[in-house]
């Protein structure tokens, strides 16, 4: 081999070793983080007591805030499909001063992907008495805001 001949291969090996490094290095790049679970499981907790702050300051415009476009609530009358039907249907618990009931997280989950949360509480009536229990599917928007798209409340749950 001449020495022409060498140093044309000595760049190429040296290209093609940059462009190796160059393609892991964007591949590193492109590879999402692992999401931090212990942060998005706090900050699914916070929306939850949030939202549940909106009964409590009688703020309903609060409360549609939360609830995502495509929410699905389920009540005594069957399933209510669709962010302006549940904040419609909620409406009349925001009349009057005082809220009819309340309600507090005491689960918050999140799937290891980030992308969805579960939390799960007990509901009071005015006298402070647990009278049930509601369980709210979460979903991480894009924007990083969490918002309600499944609510359901059943009796309360009994204690293991």
């Amino acid at each position: 081999m001449n020495q022409r001949m060498a140093v044309r291969l000595a760049v190429a090996i040296g290209c093609v070793a940059t462009i190796a490094a160059l393609v892991v290095s964007n591949m590193r790049a492109a590879t999402p983080a692992a999401p931090d679970l212990v942060t998005l499981q706090a900050q699914v907790r916070a929306a939850e007591t949030a939202f549940a702050k909106t009964m409590a300051d009688r703020d309903h415009k609060a409360f549609a805030s939360f609830v995502s476009e495509e929410a699905v609530f389920f009540g005594r009358a069957g399933e209510t499909r669709g962010k302006k039907a549940v904040v419609e249907s909620w409406a009349g618990l925001f009349e009057g001063p005082n809220p009819p009931f309340s309600w507090r997280p005491e689960v918050a989950v999140v799937l290891a992907s980030g992308q969805l949360g579960l939390t799960s509480g007990p509901v009071f009536n005015p006298d402070g008495t647990q009278f049930g229990t509601f369980n709210s599917v979460w979903r991480r928007e894009p924007d990083g805001s969490w918002k309600v798209v499944f609510d359901k409340g059943c009796p309360p749950c009994g204690s293991p």
